[in-house]
């Protein structure tokens, strides 16, 4: 019987595979985005925001069999199968061969990336502050193939297609979204002294 997971159940079983904090609060703010965006489109913002907190559940326990472990750990939780597919999808080309068709997916597939750019552009700022970063500043760092090498770009620019949003716009959103949890990210600021 399929069951519709609460946020609090989603994060324990995030607990459950994963210990580092990094790849907690890059959870957080993928969920934070979700939410973001699911209230823009009018969308249930909890399941949402529950997806985008579990995309990389098997992540760290699982780093060779990512996504496949996430479908086998949530299929045996019971995990509605659109939540299973979302979240396979937002490895589409990397992992999985499941493309994103929903706007859910889509959104996923595309903040996923951006946000390691935006919170590494957040964290060289002398301020560490997400409040006074702008998509300028983002689009700066995005052209230096050298910062945050591992972020693909093209996926944030393929996700940006899908969603028919140009680039900027997306940068904004994520970053709006994630300007909601900037505490918990770590991104709210260092005092001046």
């Amino acid at each position: 019987m399929t069951t519709i997971p609460t946020r609090e159940q989603a994060l324990e079983l995030f607990r459950t595979y994963n210990q580092t904090d990094s790849l907690y609060r890059h959870g957080l703010a993928v969920e934070a985005v979700m939410r973001h965006f699911a209230g823009l489109y009018g969308e249930d913002e909890e399941k949402w925001g529950i997806i985008g907190l579990v995309h990389d559940l098997d992540y760290e326990m699982y780093p060779d069999a990512h996504c496949l472990k996430t479908e086998e750990i949530l299929k045996q939780a019971n995990w509605p199968d659109d939540y299973i597919r979302a979240i396979l999808s937002h490895a589409w080309g990397i992992c999985t061969d499941v493309e994103p068709l929903h706007t859910m997916e889509k959104v996923l597939y595309a903040c996923d990336e951006l946000s390691g750019l935006v919170t590494t552009a957040v964290l060289v700022r002398p301020d560490k502050s997400i409040h006074t970063l702008s998509v300028k500043s983002v689009k700066k760092r995005w052209k230096d193939k050298r910062f945050a090498a591992k972020v693909d770009r093209g996926i944030i620019t393929k996700g940006a297609e899908l969603l028919n949003m140009p680039i900027e716009e997306l940068i904004d959103e994520t970053i709006k979204g994630m300007q909601q949890v900037a505490a918990e990210l770590g991104l709210n600021g260092v005092e001046q002294e």
